[in-house]
């Protein structure tokens, strides 16, 4: 196994460094303490999960194991993307290629590809069945919930593994504010948002826009020319309109959009990354692209028998990326670039969600000690799919003469879809719930797939002059049980089933004959408890699961095309593992928060990847533990002045890179700090993120080329040390 060079007593002096940073800060909140040991004690703020399918409750009174970093957390610890606010959540894990359309979550080791994932990301109610629309900039976000555990029963295809669900802040019907961003920072990071809000018309219609600018240059440099790889700049916004003519009705627009042009992929030999990180040799520069709008319509009925939503969502992405795909100087001919890919690729989502529940708070009454909660609702999805890649090889000369060629694929795939759900909720004696929920999905899938290769290559390559219409249709019924009894209004035990899965699909650049995969299903049976306790200063959640997922869709190596990844069906597998997460108020002023998992996940025997058995392996990027802890302290000072500092450490365990568990990365630690000063409607900070620099690679993947990659797999180096000043205003 390649593993980086790490030394304990590294780790260990870093892990001092941070528990003296940490209670010196702790020591300062004692002090506070004292002086406030006669005041009322500081509940922690009721948060609610954001998805309303589901639970309308407080996070610490839903039977489900969840995340929820709402939008103080976001701006207190400058978070900008989904990544950043995934380190809170225990046993989660984000993969994503210097390119930011290649983005992967995992939750308790089930993933995907990014156009299959497993995990799948809901903004605003609408899906995102592809990681090129789910990773743009988090603006205007109000909460970000990250639930663990299959949610199929309400939410259907591609949630085996979890949810991600990001709701957009609300427009303001009264008045006007608006604010301003801006950051700086090394590595010439700029980034400038601004934000207005008001009301068009009082009380009845709402409008609000966000936008902005981010850039950096690349933290990977080409030893070629100098050059940075790995350079990052996009524009983003959102635009909302918030109309509520009466008190039953409420109608919403929300538009957001993103355009990115980004450089190439920072890949190099994952053994040359360990001795010298963010360095590559590339004799060609190439770019990414990516641009992203979604509208989303939201109507909602508040009704005597009923309250009823509508969500309709367009989601169009389009990307490109141009790259130099032996990612070296790798040729044969001086001057020229061995291997060249182009790739094209274009989605279009067309979703609409029809929901129906009890009014909000009114729950069907059934006896004096017994009340029930309900909802229902139909899903509806037609999407369509294009890619075109172009690869050119240069002329091979050795061992024999192989001419120059192009290998070329295109895919066109059509997806069409429904689901039906139901769940309801029985609540007796205000202490116990017992939910069943049930959901039918029908899908039918056509696609149009060709490979070529011009000239045609000697007989031993892969032949390749083909072109197929294929057509599969999927069905599925996914159930979901649980019951919570509530032993004190601040303490809470659940036991829960639920199932999920993922679709079956087609492999759009296959030129190996693999052309379809089948769906995989899982099974997640969970323990947990959740609570308040010391007054209500300390807020807990703590589950155990075990998760049985069949028939497990895995990215592999395409054989006769290199960086290119089948998705095949390896066999079963299972995940069990422990979750923890606190949230403890000391003070008004000062907060301590926590997260902690311990988790398995290992392919079942007679799991298979291209011929090679793997039962007993780890599953990929499952690290063994991952933890985090944190800070905030306010220093009230006179005449309206805040002074505050925050830190957030992340300690992730030991995974392997692929099936095989021949490469992987041994534990490490990320610290970030920040602190700042703040004024009424003003605030001023300093930043500093992987505080101790820290060489990691936190994704790598199979490439059998000796001459490119000797180690067998190339990687990209985690971000350095960053550092900058972030200010904004409020007005």
């Amino acid at each position: 196994m390649i593993l980086p060079n790490s030394s304990p007593r590294c780790g260990l002096s870093r892990l001092l460094a941070v528990t003296a940073l940490m209670s010196t800060c702790s020591a300062l909140a004692q002090g506070d303490v004292k002086k406030e040991e006669q005041t009322k004690p500081v509940d922690l703020n009721e948060i609610v999960i954001s998805a309303p399918k589901l639970s309308t409750k407080s996070l610490l009174e839903a039977p489900i194991s969840a995340t929820a970093v709402p939008r103080k957390t976001l701006q207190d610890a400058g978070m900008y993307t989904v990544k950043d606010a995934a380190m809170y959540a225990p046993n989660t894990y984000i993969t994503e290629f210097s390119a930011r359309a290649i983005s992967t979550p995992r939750f308790r080791g089930i993933g995907g590809s990014p156009t299959n994932p497993g995990v799948t990301t809901y903004i605003d109610g609408v899906p995102q069945f592809n990681g090129n629309s789910s990773s743009i900039m988090l603006i205007d976000v109000e909460q970000i919930d990250m639930v663990r555990g299959p949610v199929g029963a309400l939410y259907g295809r591609n949630t085996a593994g979890g949810l991600v669900n990001i709701t957009s802040r609300r427009p303001t019907l009264q008045g006007w504010e608006g604010e301003l961003q801006t950051m700086i920072g090394n590595y010439n990071l700029q980034d400038y948002r601004g934000r207005v809000s008001g009301a068009l018309i009082e009380d009845v219609l709402g409008f609000s826009f966000m936008g902005g600018y981010n850039q950096r240059d690349g933290y990977t440099k080409n030893t070629v020319n100098g050059q940075p790889i790995d350079n990052r700049g996009s524009w983003f916004g959102k635009t909302q309109f918030l109309w509520t003519p009466t008190k039953q009705l409420e109608v919403r627009l929300i538009i957001a959009g993103e355009t990115a042009r980004d450089g190439d992929y920072a890949l190099n030999d994952v053994a040359q990354l360990r001795a010298t990180p963010r360095q590559s040799a590339r004799d060609f520069g190439g770019f990414t692209k990516r641009d992203v709008l979604m509208p989303t319509l939201q109507v909602t009925w508040h009704g005597d028998s009923f309250d009823f939503t509508s969500t309709t969502g367009l989601v169009w992405w389009k990307t490109q990326d141009v790259t130099d795909l032996d990612y070296s100087t790798f040729n044969f001919i001086p001057g020229n670039t061995f291997l060249l890919r182009n790739n094209r690729q274009q989605q279009t989502t067309w979703s609409q969600e029809f929901r129906f529940s009890n009014p909000k708070n009114v729950p069907i009454t059934l006896s004096d000690s017994a009340f029930l909660t309900w909802q229902a609702g139909a899903f509806f999805f037609d999407q369509t799919y294009q890619q075109t890649t172009a690869q050119n090889q240069d002329n091979v000369f050795f061992p024999v003469f192989i001419p120059a060629n192009t290998t070329n694929t295109s895919a066109a795939l059509h997806d069409q879809g429904m689901g039906l759900y139901a769940q309801s909720t029985l609540t007796a004696w205000k202490k116990l719930d017992i939910t069943a929920g049930l959901r039918w999905d029908y899908e039918h899938k056509q696609a149009d797939l060709s490979a070529s290769r011009n000239p045609i290559a000697p007989p031993f390559l892969p032949s390749l002059d083909a072109s197929s219409r294929t057509a599969k249709t999927y069905s599925q019924v996914t159930p979901q049980a649980s019951i919570a009894y509530r032993f004190t209004p601040g303490l809470m035990a659940y036991a829960g089933f639920s199932g999920g899965y993922k679709a079956g699909g087609f492999n759009t650049a296959s030129v190996t004959g693999r052309t379809n995969y089948d769906q995989e299903r899982s099974w997640n049976y969970e323990i947990g408890l959740k609570g308040r306790a010391l007054q209500d200063k300390l807020g807990f959640q703590l589950a155990a699961f075990y998760t049985d997922w069949r028939n497990l869709q895995l990215n592999t190596p395409n054989a006769a095309s290199l960086a290119t990844f089948d998705v095949i069906n390896a066999g079963n597998a299972v995940s069990k593992g422990l979750e923890l997460s606190a949230n403890y108020q000391a003070t008004s002023s000062w907060t301590v928060f926590g997260s902690a998992g311990l988790q398995t996940a290992r392919f079942l025997s007679g799991s298979m990847d291209s011929g090679a058995a793997i039962g007993g392996n780890k599953v990929p990027y499952t690290p063994n533990y991952t933890a985090a802890v944190g800070s905030q302290y306010n220093w009230e000072l006179s005449q309206g002045w805040t002074l505050y500092a925050r830190g957030d450490v992340q300690f992730l365990g030991g995974f392997v890179y692929d099936s095989s568990n021949a490469a992987g990365q041994n534990a490490y630690t990320l610290a970030n700090f920040r602190v700042g000063i703040r004024r009424q409607s003003w605030y001023s900070e300093f930043f500093l993120n992987n505080a101790f620099n820290t060489r990691y690679v936190p994704i790598a993947i199979p490439y059998p080329n000796p001459a490119s990659a000797p180690s067998g797999y190339l990687g990209e180096s985690g971000a350095p040390m960053t550092f900058g000043v972030r200010a904004g205003i409020k007005f």
